[in-house]
């Protein structure tokens, strides 16, 4: 009978573990979990968990843990008035529309926390392996909306489906990426910002042939009922920075109290998200004033009193991989690791350095036995073996230049072709893993143009009788290498693309200055620095044949004064061979290549060790 009881105990303590551990993650205090043998499910603040055998079998409990983690992220992300606002009508559209909302919410758990990741993948292998069938599956046996989440969700975090869903996904893998390859792209930028994902949900459903079903466009600026409640009570405490810090600090709670040893939460996870926290809304002006605008003065290009462009319709803004196959992508990325290894020595022991220097500000400290605060998981087997002992609570000291990124925008121009570009590269990539490791975000982008001496945008000035001073006259290209929430491993192919014969044309700094510089403000970091390497002024023929001769170099000074003078982002650059003390205020001019490494690590050192612009901000308490 002591046996039996033991094993009751046993799978007691599992269940409010696993109770205590939703509610924690969803940031539902009052949240009502019960343990049926019904079909899962959750309304409302009540939740229904499969069964557990007594004896706690790992794959049972895997499962049970899996559905929990659904759950509670999707209460501790997901905004259910927006979503009704924006669900579609039609009924295979709003099937879709529900499961890649919860693919969302999963897939940022699961880029957080290991742990659950695992879990869910679990619950995803045991689901499809009811459905298994002897043979390949046809279209009529496999659900779009099902293989259309598994697309989503290897977009979303780099996960290929589990093996008994691949044949379901696999029928219509082809037909989906003819249809909705870029509206799937687009998804994987916009993870933490439910209100655009679920309007870019319903731009994949329109190019999957459905655009019948989704009845009419929602406003763009119309408030959901929980925000026009906030408006009206004035209430100070329920602006988005709140709710992130709430959230966060609620996620970390669970990830503290998770069983596997792996599921570390990663420092700078944000689970609310919004890239503006305004209280006026942009369409929102008072009578007789201005209308709104945000302050980038760098958006609407502050010199256009002099700075033109002939024509916008062919610059494009394209991910890396978007600009190979993969089986060039991988071949360029084996021929830059041999570039990396005649460097990795001397960049891996500056990049060791300027870790070292990073983590030493990172000391991580806590305060113990609190009352409120993180749940310390390492006194939760006390309360399992003395049920009277209270919770013990843990407090993480301030740490400093916490919210901070970091981009790397590379000249991308045929002068850097060579011994000067596989450099770069190659300190990128390690810089990346570096600052990564220290929990400091880091993006990636280069610049160039489509074509040499103007693209089609010379042929249309050619053909409307070349009117005088048109301005730009070649076509942009803005490579996106890393962002700034991609891991460095799924991007490291990405950087192989620099060694791409033909990709190295002309560059134009000063709009590849304001691209990089608008993607900072648009990121939640308090701190934003942007470090530009280039080995000369802005060159293309094109431009500077039927324009004044200081045309570019004239627009870059502009914008790099603006930046500097206006703008919270902190801008440093390194000149490689040339000169760029004279254009850019801190600034440091390198003569060989193979200096880059230390110089870059030099120059970031420098701004990290200066405290006064860190700003720090303790983590709230729960």
């Amino acid at each position: 009978m002591s046996l039996g009881k033991g094993k009751d105990d046993h799978i007691e303590a599992f269940r409010q573990a696993l109770a205590f551990t939703m509610r924690t993650i969803g940031n539902e205090p009052e949240l009502e979990v019960s343990f049926t043998s019904d079909k899962p499910g959750m309304s409302g603040a009540k939740a229904r968990l499969p069964l557990v055998a007594q004896d706690l079998p790992a794959h049972d409990v895997s499962i049970a843990r899996g559905i929990s983690d659904g759950f509670a992220m999707r209460l501790a992300n997901h905004d259910e008035a927006l979503h009704t606002r924006l669900m579609p009508k039609g009924q295979m559209a709003k099937s879709i529309f529900e499961i890649v909302e919860q693919t969302r919410v999963e897939a940022i758990g699961a880029n957080a926390m290991p742990g659950m990741a695992k879990n869910l993948n679990t619950v995803l292998e045991e689901r499809f392996s009811e459905k298994a069938i002897s043979g390949e599956p046809t279209r009529k046996e496999s659900a779009l909306e099902d293989a259309l989440a598994l697309l989503v969700r290897e977009r979303l975090t780099g996960t290929p489906p589990p093996d008994a869903a691949k044949p379901f996904v696999d029928v219509w893998r082809d037909w989906v990426e003819e249809k909705a390859s870029g509206e799937l792209e687009a998804l994987s930028h916009s993870l933490m910002d439910q209100n655009k994902f679920a309007r870019l949900s319903r731009n994949m459903i329109a190019a999957l042939d459905m655009a019948d079903e989704l009845g009419d466009e929602p406003d763009p600026d119309e408030q959901d009922d929980g925000d026009d409640a906030d408006a009206q009570t004035g209430d100070p405490d329920a602006s988005d920075d709140n709710d992130e810090d709430s959230q966060a600090a609620a996620t970390e709670d669970a990830d503290q109290g998770e069983a596997d040893a792996d599921s570390g939460l990663e420092e700078n996870m944000d689970i609310g998200s919004s890239d503006m926290s305004d209280d006026m809304d942009p369409g929102d002006t008072p009578d007789g004033a201005e209308p709104w605008r945000p302050e980038l003065p760098f958006s609407s290009l502050s010199n256009d009193d002099f700075y033109k462009v002939y024509s916008h319709v062919d610059d494009e803004t394209i991910a890396a991989e978007d600009l190979c196959d993969p089986e060039e992508l991988t071949r360029l990325r084996q021929y830059l690791d041999k570039q990396i290894n005649q460097l990795q020595g001397t960049v891996a022991r500056l990049a060791n350095r300027l870790q070292r220097r990073l983590m030493a500000q990172q000391n991580r400290s806590w305060d113990f036995d609190l009352e409120e605060g993180v749940l310390d998981a390492s006194r939760l087997t006390r309360v399992v073996t003395d049920p009277m002992q209270p919770l013990s609570f843990k407090l993480e000291q301030d740490i400093e230049f916490r919210d901070t990124i970091v981009t790397l925008l590379i000249d991308n121009s045929g002068s850097m072709r060579g011994r000067p570009i596989s450099v770069a590269a190659t300190c990128a990539d390690i810089l990346a893993r570096t600052l990564e490791r220290c929990n400091v975000k880091t993006e990636i982008l280069g610049f160039t143009t489509k074509a040499w001496k103007g693209g089609s945008a010379r042929e249309k000035w050619l053909a409307n009788d070349k009117p005088p001073m048109p301005g730009r006259l070649n076509d942009l290209r803005h490579i996106i290498y890393k962002a700034a929430d991609t891991p460095w491993r799924r991007a490291r192919k990405n950087l192989g693309l620099m060694m791409r014969e033909g990709l190295l044309k002309e560059n134009i700094d000063g709009e590849a200055l304001i691209w990089a510089h608008n993607r900072l403000l648009g990121r939640p970091e308090q701190r934003r620095i942007l470090m530009v390497i280039s080995d000369g002024a802005p060159v293309d023929d094109s431009t500077l044949s039927v324009n004044t001769g200081n045309y570019l170099e004239r627009h870059l000074r502009q914008v790099i004064q603006d930046i500097e003078i206006r703008s919270p982002v902190e801008l440093i650059a390194i000149g490689i061979g040339h000169d760029v003390t004279r254009y850019y205020r801190r600034a440091v001019t390198i003569i060989d290549a193979e200096e880059l490494g230390g110089a870059m690590t030099e120059k970031l050192a420098e701004l990290f060790d200066n405290q006064s612009n860190i700003p720090i901000r303790r983590r709230r308490a729960i």
